[in-house]
């Protein structure tokens, strides 16, 4: 039997499991909070820390925040930061996490086959239906995206960064601290505000609302958003770490 070491990296905590072929966890899963400055070789170890704390495994599979293109960090928005998410951007952390392979460093420091995506596209695979077009939205310190057609990953697209409105991105305007700001319930019309803009741009068969703030939205505003709208637990980040390496497609082979 295959077991896989997962590991969901955010940017407030770093969460990680072994599970089975079938997607069970074998271990009660471990957190401990993102350390600030992180460059990558803090990060490596940190995520080997982790590792050494679970049982042994036959593959990694990690999912992280930020554009990531076959293992290799095109760029990352909270990792570049010198306290953390919002707080102010370090020039040099910004070049070192720039084309840095994470996959090929991972795979060599845990002696394992590595798959790094995008921790949102992680999550969507353990959601997925694997049928039509279906959107994963994640919310937590931002907003994360992932796009499935046929159950196959389509490439990755940082939504998050895109104008909702006047110098406003999707991630600062439903992300944690507007939360906070706002309060659940208007948090909450504003992701429906958000399901009602983007449904006529992706034209999904099923959009799924995970990460750790999905648990938040009125139960209310859930019903008005309409049945094509599924909230899905967090843990999603973890489990999601089987099942993404048959769902990668042949633009992808981890193997190699």
């Amino acid at each position: 039997m295959v077991t896989t070491l997962a590991i969901d990296c955010g940017g407030g905590g770093i969460k990680a499991s072994v599970l089975d072929a079938a997607g069970t966890m074998r271990a009660r899963p471990l957190r401990v909070p993102t350390p600030y400055p992180l460059p990558p070789t803090l990060f490596l170890k940190t995520l080997l820390d982790l590792g050494a704390r679970l049982p042994a495994a036959d593959r990694l599979t990690v999912g992280m925040p930020g554009m990531i293109r076959h293992g290799v960090v095109v760029a990352t928005p909270h990792y570049v930061t010198r306290s953390g998410p919002r707080s102010r951007v370090d020039p040099d952390l910004v070049a070192e996490w720039a084309g840095y392979d994470a996959r090929t460093s991972l795979a060599e420091a845990f002696g394992m086959p590595a798959l790094v995506l995008n921790d949102a596209e992680v999550h969507g695979a353990g959601v997925v239906a694997g049928t039509g077009c279906e959107l994963v939205l994640t919310l937590g310190t931002g907003l994360g995206s992932a796009l499935f057609d046929g159950g196959v990953l389509a490439p990755h697209l940082e939504l998050s960064h895109a104008p909702v409105r006047w110098n406003t991105t999707y991630d600062t305007y439903v992300g944690e601290p507007e939360r906070r700001r706002l309060g659940d319930a208007f948090w909450s019309r504003r992701i429906r505000q958000v399901v009602d803009g983007l449904r006529p741009v992706f034209r999904w068969d099923r959009i799924y609302l995970g990460g750790g703030n999905s648990r938040l939205i009125r139960a209310d505003q859930v019903a008005r958003m309409g049945d094509d709208v599924v909230v899905v637990p967090n843990t999603a980040g973890i489990i999601g770490g089987v099942r993404a390496w048959d769902l990668v497609g042949d633009r992808y082979d981890p193997t190699t």
